[in-house]
């Protein structure tokens, strides 16, 4: 075979053909043919009605609204089902998930005596029968892996009409029936749906989570496409590296491309295959290598192309993680020519050089948990301490997530902080699109193999199976430099070790064989494998704080021990933790659609429908009592807020406390926090940070002020007049009695590669929220320099210990006759790190007395909220506010008409949503605060109200 007979390859896509889609009349009795000669219903663009019932989607095809497509959205386009994410409609659509479903769509294959064609289906969710021409060809039974199909195999491909039909069976039924077979396992909670689930590949939280509902879909949820060809490039294979010398920062960069190639000969003489290197933001090509080789496609062997050292001298810089530098990102590409120049067949992958280890490694110094060994990420050789999310699929119905909704979701969490985000282990590999964003962003991505919370099991063909799946999407995300950690699971280990019988885990070896292998063999090492999440090693003991990761839920769950107790409760790298809250007002009126008005209330059986979380109303309880005055406003919003500030109050302390760990080389004692969880995938109440809509809540700018590059925290130690088993932050007025309170001032500094000191002042300024006239700052007159300080770089600097000052009596009563508790329980500290020359404060904290439910705290109209605004220039689509307060005030919530419940959907139809730099601020008299918001329309809403609230009693 000659180079002149080699034709280009073609790609037959098909979204773009006509699909159909239909409901069986008898799965039981399923012909292929008597089901094409259903009748196709005519477009409803031509027809003007849209509808179908469910007695005409058993009789009729119908043309697919979109491609990729799920049954679940077709049957909303046609208002056969209602919406499952409003009301109590989720249990109105179960029957769609016990149903049959078909798919079919024709098209034309032009025949060619020296081309090959291959038939690839990218994702089928999940088990599906595949016909071509009413030849069965292929059967799935994994939603996470590629499935392709030869024509070479059968010859059944015809040059025109061509009937492709996807036959989809019933998930649930399939894995009750392996449960039969291979015996029922314990899979979590019944927040979890049900246990069978672990015998299928197939997205975990489909069958129901304790944040999300339970909704079977099914459908060819990812592409389709035909590819015909002489010869071409399976595989891209390469292998970026990078090794950064710390000391005088040179570092080394070697690429190796490996190409496979397909054809019908064995030997293709004088094929010429160039490889190109190209700097992703300008069109500079830095590597050219051209080469004319017989490739040897007999065994679809894999043959090196490329190989490249030194390429810094060519100018390529490495990839580093958002804060720390540039995302920098160079587009490899290998064409197949033809003897005569043809371009043949091309692939490129858009990539980055960047080397990262997971360091676990002896701590020099015991911390209050003992020794151990650290667990920190080092990229580039620089230890980096991670702050992000848990991350679930932003929808159930996959197919509605486009590109632009992810976008939205990383830039959000690149603007707020973060710089780690975890693919957990319930839901999918996600697409190619959410990858490149993190590379784009500087998002480092912790990506679990799709397992979670059960005893899964590992006969032949599921282990087979699995080992596909691995292979496939290792293969497809190897390249990203985001790609920070393997993870063989979530929570596997711990549910196994929680149920006492370690000898019945049959997975170990998917998790300690299976998966290392296959991420050793097709990354070389350049992508670290942790064997699950949590998981320590010493005898699987999961919550050991000493090594490892951990799960912290003794807060929400466990022990339910006080928020307050965070510090004394976290590990070496805390992967999971939070607590949850209502989401934005809008999208609880988004599911009361159509509820009857009584349900308006926190513990109504609408609300129960949209909060999935075991045992919510007691946890919630027992956290609000203990810290606010309870109300059961739903109306009016009083609740809900007040949940929100006490999940910002939560996980900000949480992050606050255990970032302070991140102490110096060798006492890395906490290298990480990622809390449960950034998003939701329908209207709920949960522990995201984001709601559905993506409205942010208080607690994600919360963290986003405890993940700045510079952060100075501050904890409150109530002295007591004799031991207890109360939070240490707390004042107590009954049998307990508070004497005083001391104050801990520390500064965390993250964030880029400064190795030098930072010098600062420390400013305290105290207030009494109950004595407008009564202000005092720290005096360190009479020690000047005291207020200085050098502060570490890449570490912690502790700044001191201070007393809470005293007010004093205010009046005769209850909190201040003599011998009562400490007046510095009215005192709210303020602690700001100001720069030694200018003045401008550099990080804040104000530090509040505990619990919140015992303060009188400045109502809103007594508090002296002051707002201004500065609006942008009429081109401009910005505007600057400026905010002022007279009083104390706690979680200042800022909107304005157009974001206050409404910014996820406008965002979801296309439109820009209002977006604030920072929230849910504490103000205290003389130190305003300045925010930026974009999404203000340009000049139009310089005069637009800020609406605003805060914490109240």
């Amino acid at each position: 075979m000659s180079t002149s007979k080699i034709q280009p390859v073609v790609d037959l896509d098909f979204a773009s053909l006509k699909w159909w889609w239909k409901e069986i009349r008898r799965p039981e009795a399923f012909d292929v043919t008597a089901e094409l000669a259903s009748q196709y219903t005519p477009d409803p663009k031509d027809e003007g009605d849209h509808r179908a019932s469910r007695e005409s989607i058993r009789e009729q095809w119908y043309p697919a609204s979109r491609f990729p497509s799920e049954v679940h959205v077709e049957l909303l386009d046609r208002e056969v089902i209602p919406d499952p994410y409003v009301a109590f409609h989720e249990h109105d659509v179960q029957w769609v998930g016990e149903t049959e479903w078909l798919y079919t769509c024709t098209f034309d294959a032009p025949a060619s005596k020296e081309a090959e064609r291959r038939l690839v289906l990218d994702g089928l969710d999940t088990l599906c029968d595949i016909y071509l021409n009413d030849a069965k060809i292929l059967q799935t039974d994994n939603a996470f892996r590629q499935y392709t199909y030869s024509e070479a195999a059968s010859g059944v491909l015809k040059e025109k009409g061509n009937i492709l039909l996807l036959h989809f069976r019933c998930a649930k039924k399939y894995a009750t029936e392996q449960e039969l077979v291979y015996g029922k396992v314990r899979a979590g909670s019944s927040n979890l749906g049900d246990p069978s689930r672990v015998y299928l590949r197939k997205p975990q939280y489909d069958w129901r989570w304790d944040w999300g509902p339970e909704l079977m879909t099914c459908g060819p949820y990812r592409g389709i496409r035909l590819t015909t060809y002489s010869v071409c490039i399976d595989k891209l294979a390469f292998h970026p590296s990078a090794q950064l010398t710390v000391a005088n920062g040179a570092y080394d960069l070697s690429l190796s491309v490996d190409l496979r190639a397909i054809g019908q000969d064995a030997t293709l003489a004088d094929v010429k295959v160039v490889t190109t290197l190209t700097d992703a933001d300008e069109p500079k090509t830095l590597v050219d290598v051209f080469e004319s080789v017989g490739l040897d496609t007999s065994n679809g062997t894999s043959k090196p192309v490329a190989s490249w050292q030194r390429l810094q001298d060519k100018g390529v810089e490495p990839w580093w993680p958002v804060g720390y530098g540039k995302q920098k990102r160079y587009i490899v590409e290998t064409r197949i020519l033809g003897s005569d120049g043809t371009l043949i067949d091309s692939v490129s992958k858009v990539i980055g050089f960047r080397s990262i280890e997971l360091v676990q490694e002896p701590l020099e110094e015991a911390d209050q948990y003992g020794t151990g060994s650290t667990f920190l990420f080092k990229v580039n050789g620089v230890e980096m301490f991670m702050g992000g999310s848990n991350w679930i699929p932003a929808d159930n119905f996959l197919t509605t997530i486009t590109d632009e909704r992810y976008r939205a979701w990383l830039e959000l969490m690149r603007d707020g902080g973060q710089n780690m985000i975890r693919v957990w282990g319930g839901g999918i590999y996600e697409p190619d699109v959410f990858y490149d964003l993190c590379d784009e962003l500087g998002l480092l991505v912790w990506q679990d193999f799709q397992f979670a919370c059960g005893v899964y099991p590992a006969h032949d063909s599921f282990v087979d199976s699995v080992r596909q799946e691995a292979e496939y999407n290792v293969k497809r995300l190897r390249h990203h430099p985001s790609l920070a950690l393997f993870c063989g699971n979530n929570e596997d280990y711990q549910m196994v070790l929680q149920w006492g019988d370690v000898s019945d885990f049959p997975a170990i070896v998917i998790y300690e064989e299976v998966l290392p292998k296959v991420v050793q063999a097709l990354t070389g090492g350049t992508v670290p494998y942790h064997r699950g999440s949590p998981y320590g090693g010493k005898g699987w003991d999961t919550s050991d704080p000493t090594v490892g990761d951990v799960h912290q839920w003794n807060i929400w769950g466990g022990k339910e021990l006080p928020w307050q107790e965070y510090g004394k409760l976290g590990g070496r790298f805390v992967s999971e933790f939070g607590i949850p809250a209502f989401p934005a007002m809008g999208t609880v009126k988004h599911w009361m659609r159509g509820v009857d008005p009584r349900e308006w209330y926190a513990q109504s059986k609408a609300i129960a429908q949209h909060t999935r979380a075991g045992a919510y109303e007691r946890r919630f309880a027992i956290v609000m009592n203990e810290n606010f005055r309870v109300t059961e406003d739903l109306e009016k919003q009083v609740h809900a807020f007040n949940t929100q500030v006490m999940q910002a109050e939560a996980v900000g302390y949480a992050y606050r406390v255990w970032k302070r760990e991140w102490r110096s080389e060798g006492k890395r004692y906490c290298g990480g926090v990622l809390v449960w969880q950034l998003n939701d995938c329908w209207p709920v109440v949960s522990w995201a940070l984001v709601d559905y809509f993506l409205n942010p809540k208080p607690s994600f700018y919360v963290i986003k002020r405890e993940l700045a590059s510079l952060t100075i925290g501050v904890v409150r130690e109530v002295i007591q007049d004799r031991p207890n088993d109360r939070p240490k932050q707390f004042y107590e007025y009954g049998a307990t009695r508070s004497v005083g309170a001391k104050i801990h001032i520390w500064v965390t500094r993250t964030g880029g590669q400064d190795s030098e000191p930072l010098n600062a002042r420390l400013d305290i300024q105290c207030f009494d929220l109950e004595d407008p006239d009564w202000h005092k700052a720290h005096d360190f007159s009479n020690a000047p320099q005291a207020s200085m300080f050098a502060v570490s770089p890449n570490g912690t600097t502790e700044l001191g210990t201070f007393e809470c000052p005293e007010p004093g009596p205010l009046r005769e009563g209850v909190y201040n006759r003599p011998g009562s508790t400490t007046s510095s329980g009215r005192v709210v500290v303020s602690a700001r790190l100001l720069h030694p020359e200018t003045g401008e404060v550099l990080a804040r904290f104000v530090d509040w007395p505990q619990p919140y439910r015992v303060l009188d705290i400045p109502s809103a109209s007594d508090a002296g909220v002051e707002i201004e605004v500065e609006g942008a220039p009429e081109d401009g689509d910005y505007a600057l506010v400026k905010v002022r307060a007279k009083r104390p005030i706690k979680c200042l919530w800022l909107s304005v008409d157009s974001d206050e419940g409404g910014a996820g959907d406008a965002l979801m139809k296309g439109a820009q949503a209002v977006r604030w730099s920072d929230n849910a601020l504490d103000v205290v008299p003389g130190d305003e605060q300045v925010i930026t918001v974009k999404g203000w329309n340009g000049g139009k809403n310089k005069a637009a109200k800020v609406n605003w609230k805060i914490l109240q009693n």
